[in-house]
C-alpha cells in the first residue's frame, strides 16, 4: 500500500499537494532547490491548516499530526529515495518536465510510480522520459488543494491499469474525486476550459462588454463560482496562454489560438493575482478588487 509520499516543487500547488497528503496520514517529503521556497511552504501549510481549524473542518491535534508527517529537502535523491508515489508539481515547461523525470526515474526505487500534476502537457511524453513509462501518470489537482475535490488521473498511452488503479486508490484516500481521462492536449478540464477563458477574453478584446459584465454574466447566467476573466487571474495568465499553446499546437485547430489581448498582457509581466493585477488589481491585505482592463484591450 502506498505510504510514503515525495512531492517535487514547494510552489502553489506543490505545498497543496503536501498539505493533503500530510493531513491523511502519509509520509511527505517536499523536495524543492530553494530552501527559501521551501520555508514558505510550510509558513503556508501551517496558515491554511489554521483556517481549517476555524472552519471546523480538522483539529488541532490533526494539524500536529499534519506537521510530524512532513519533512522538506532540497535533495531530490533524498526525496525519492523511499518513496511509494513520487509526486511532481514544478514548472509547466515540458523540457523541465522530462528532464525532471528523467533524474526520478534513476532515483526513486524501481517499484515507485511517478505522476506529474501537468494541467496539459503529454504524459506520454513524460512517460518516454523515463524507462518505466507503464509506472508513470497524471494526477491534476485543482487549486486550492486542500479545498479543491477533484483528481484528474491521466493514462499515458503506456500506463499500466494496476497503476490507474492505485493512484485512484489513493485519490478516494484523500478524499477527493478522481475522475480518469485518456492523454490529449488539455485532457479534459483544460480542453474545456481553456477556450472558455479565452472566449471571455476575446469578448472583452472586441469590447462586446467590461470586465466585470462578462464575469457577473457567467456567475449569475450560468452558476458559475467565479466569473472567467478572474479565474483567468487566479490561474495565472501565463499558465492559461501555455495551455492553449499546448491544445493549439497539440491539435492544430485554430479555434485554440490565444487571444491578443492575452499575449499581450503576459508580455507585459500582467499575470493576475501572482503579479497583483491581470484583469482586475489585487491589493495586498484586501479583498476589494477592481477590474485593471475596463474595455478592448486593442
Amino acid at each position: 500500500m502506498i505510504k510514503n509520499i515525495a512531492v517535487i516543487g514547494a510552489g502553489t500547488m506543490g505545498n497543496g499537494i503536501a498539505h493533503v497528503f500530510a493531513q491523511h496520514d502519509f509520509n511527505v517529503t517536499l523536495t524543492d532547490i530553494n530552501e527559501a521556497a521551501l520555508k514558505k511552504a510550510i509558513d503556508t501549510i501551517s496558515g491554511n491548516a489554521d483556517r481549517q481549524i476555524n472552519k471546523g473542518i480538522i483539529t488541532r491535534e490533526t494539524k500536529d499530526r499534519m506537521l510530524s508527517a512532513l519533512h522538506t529537502t532540497t535533495s531530490l535523491e533524498a526525496a525519492v529515495g523511499h518513496a511509494d508515489l513520487a509526486i511532481e508539481a514544478a514548472t509547466e515547461n515540458k523540457t523541465v518536465k522530462l528532464n525532471l523525470f528523467s533524474r526520478l526515474d534513476q532515483l526513486a526505487p524501481p517499484a515507485s510510480i511517478l505522476a506529474s500534476n501537468t494541467s496539459s502537457i503529454s504524459i506520454t511524453a513524460i512517460a518516454a522520459a523515463t524507462q518505466r513509462p507503464e509506472k508513470v501518470i497524471g494526477m491534476h489537482f485543482m487549486n486550492p488543494v486542500p479545498v479543491m475535490k477533484l483528481v484528474e488521473v491521466i493514462n499515458g498511452y503506456a500506463t499500466a491499469p494496476e497503476i490507474t488503479n492505485e493512484v485512484v486508490d489513493v485519490s478516494r484516500r484523500l478524499q477527493k474525486v478522481p475522475c480518469i481521462v485518456n492523454d490529449y492536449p488539455g485532457f479534459i478540464a483544460n480542453r474545456i476550459l481553456m477556450p472558455m477563458i479565452n472566449e471571455a477574453i476575446y469578448s472583452l478584446y472586441e469590447g462586446v462588454a467590461g470586465v466585470e459584465d462578462i464575469d457577473t454574466i457567467m456567475k449569475l447566467g450560468m452558476s458559475h463560482p467565479m466569473g472567467p476573466l478572474q479565474l483567468a487571474d487566479f490561474i495565472g495568465l501565463d499558465v492559461c496562454l501555455s495551455i492553449l499553446q499546448v491544445l493549439q499546437d497539440g491539435f492544430g485547430n485554430p479555434k485554440y489560438a490565444p487571444c491578443p489581448l492575452l499575449i499581450n498582457m503576459v508580455a507585459a509581466g500582467k499575470l493576475g493575482v501572482k503579479s497583483g493585477e491581470g484583469f482586475y488589481r489585487y491589493t495586498p491585505g484586501s479583498k476589494t478588487i477592481v477590474p485593471a482592463v475596463q474595455r478592448s484591450g486593442r
